[in-house]
């Protein structure tokens, strides 16, 4: 029999590849005598760096703007001379916030722009950007603006960085966009596929887990609204699946003539996912959390769709289950197990997050097989 392991990143806990390294030794407690296989896998955000690193690309050290504008240290990944691959989170995403303290209308996605402008200078003109785990609600013009776009008050001034003047906006000047730009071949990964208004729209639904209260998104919204109306007559497109993802970067890539995909999908094309699963009897998955949004892109919802095109039971574990048991086996896992349920407290399941995942895979496995 043949395991496959292939966890995403418990965030705040345990990175895509410590992740199944744990469930593996759980997996290999319950089978000794079997081939377990470990694979990490990241939709396009947290741990996404961390996957490509796993199956050989390179990390180029650079430095970039944290989303509050501190310089972080982070990298961007290669596998060979043409091709780079940017994840958002580790330049400046919600990680990234000095002390962990929110800053849901000021934090910026410039540091992301800075980053595929390093993958440029280094020679290479096709970028995977991965967008996930986004501290910003920004709409894209952080990022934008680091690539040479203004974005202009009605009296001519650039805007502030971040979410919070977005309303204001009057004009948007393309000029002095690095003409490098329009002759590479950009893609953004994606983990999620909202739009960028509304109800299901990036404010509404991404704001909280930014620290966002209701009338930050209240405020954040009209902000993209006015994005929106001024980038119309440029190409501007709200309701493009994924125009919402990252705070609105998703619909500033698309102004700017870059493909977006499916961060999983492309992802696990890379690493050569769908192969394994489908040698497999058993697949082994899991986040930090399962809920609404693993239905939306999110990397353990890939590997379900995966074992069932492959005819290959797929059993999910994590951090913590907000959902039904049956919207589980409707999602595609063959059941779920979490380590809030064998977990005391909050804190004993982020900090022993490791050897309770152990535990847990071998308990699931042991009762389900």
């Amino acid at each position: 029999m043949t395991i496959v392991v292939a966890c995403a990143a418990f965030k705040g806990s345990l990175s895509a590849t410590e992740a199944c390294r744990w469930a593996a030794e759980g997996a290999r407690n319950s089978f000794p005598d079997e081939e377990i296989v470990t694979l990490p896998v990241a939709d396009g955000g947290t741990g996404s760096l961390d996957v490509m690193h796993h199956i050989g690309a390179t990390l180029y050290p650079i430095s970039v703007s944290g989303p509050t504008g501190e310089v972080v240290d982070t990298h961007f990944a290669a596998t060979d001379p043409d091709q780079a691959f940017v994840e958002m989170a580790d330049a400046c995403g919600l990680l990234r916030l000095p002390a962990g303290q929110p800053a849901p209308l000021d934090a910026s996605s410039y540091g992301l722009g800075e980053a595929i402008l390093a993958a440029l200078d280094s020679g290479r003109p096709n970028i995977l950007c991965g967008i996930g785990g986004s501290a910003s609600t920004d709409g894209g013009t952080g990022m934008a603006a680091a690539l040479g776009v203004r974005f202009l008050d009605d009296a001519g001034e650039p805007l502030p960085l971040g979410g919070r003047e977005l309303h204001r906006l009057a004009s948007i000047d393309l000029t002095g966009l690095d003409p490098r730009i329009r002759q590479a071949q950009i893609t953004i990964a994606c983990d999620v596929d909202t739009p960028l208004l509304g109800t299901n729209g990036s404010a509404r639904v991404f704001g909280p887990q930014k620290g966002a209260g209701d009338e930050d998104i209240a405020h954040l919204e009209r902000g993209l609204a006015r994005l929106a109306e001024v980038a119309e007559p440029l190409g501007g497109e709200p309701d493009y699946p994924g125009a919402g993802a990252a705070g609105g970067v998703g619909f500033l890539a698309r102004l700017l003539g870059w493909k977006l995909t499916q961060g999983f999908t492309v992802l696990s094309q890379i690493t050569g996912l769908e192969y394994s699963v489908a040698g497999a009897n058993l697949v082994l998955t899991g986040e930090g959390r399962l809920d609404d949004q693993t239905a939306h892109g999110k990397a353990p919802m890939g590997v379900a769709a995966l074992g069932r095109e492959h005819g290959v039971p797929v059993w999910a574990v994590c951090g913590k289950i907000d959902l039904a048991a049956e919207r589980v086996r409707s999602a595609g896992f063959a059941g779920a197990a979490a380590l809030s349920d064998i977990a005391l407290t909050d804190e004993e399941s982020h900090s022993k997050a490791g050897p309770m995942l152990a535990t847990l895979t071998q308990q699931l496995l042991d009762e389900a097989l």
